[in-house]
């Protein structure tokens, strides 16, 4: 069984920073896209970032520029680190990877349990 474990998430100012980590354990046989999404009150989960396995990368219009995504392949470990950050990225923030168990199984897609990020003005 396979899971995700987020840390990371709190309360910040605007302007401020925080990184949001993201580890899965378990029976992992390899471990392709990571990313992360958010949901804020009343609204939908959206894409934040995501990155390949080889480290390609592709964010929301909203946070170019100002967070940044990674990875460390040895941990199966996603990062986020987000600067300036803005009262309107506050949400929940849910950690997703696409994990294989093993060399015959197929692709899983793996939520975590979500973390709290709230930006105050």
């Amino acid at each position: 069984q396979v899971q995700l474990v987020e840390s990371g998430g709190g309360l910040v100012q605007a302007g401020g920073s925080l990184r949001l980590s993201c580890a899965a354990s378990g029976s992992i046989f390899t471990t392709n896209g990571m990313g992360w999404y958010r949901q804020a009150p009343g609204k939908q989960r959206e894409l934040v970032a995501v990155i390949s396995s080889v480290g390609t990368t592709n964010y929301a219009d909203s946070v170019k520029g100002r967070f940044t995504i990674s990875r460390a392949n040895a941990k199966n470990t996603v990062y986020l680190q987000m600067n300036s950050l803005k009262p309107e990225d506050t949400a929940v923030y849910y950690c997703n990877a696409q994990i294989r168990a093993s060399y015959s199984s197929g692709l899983l897609s793996i939520w975590g349990q979500g973390t709290l990020v709230t930006v105050s003005s």
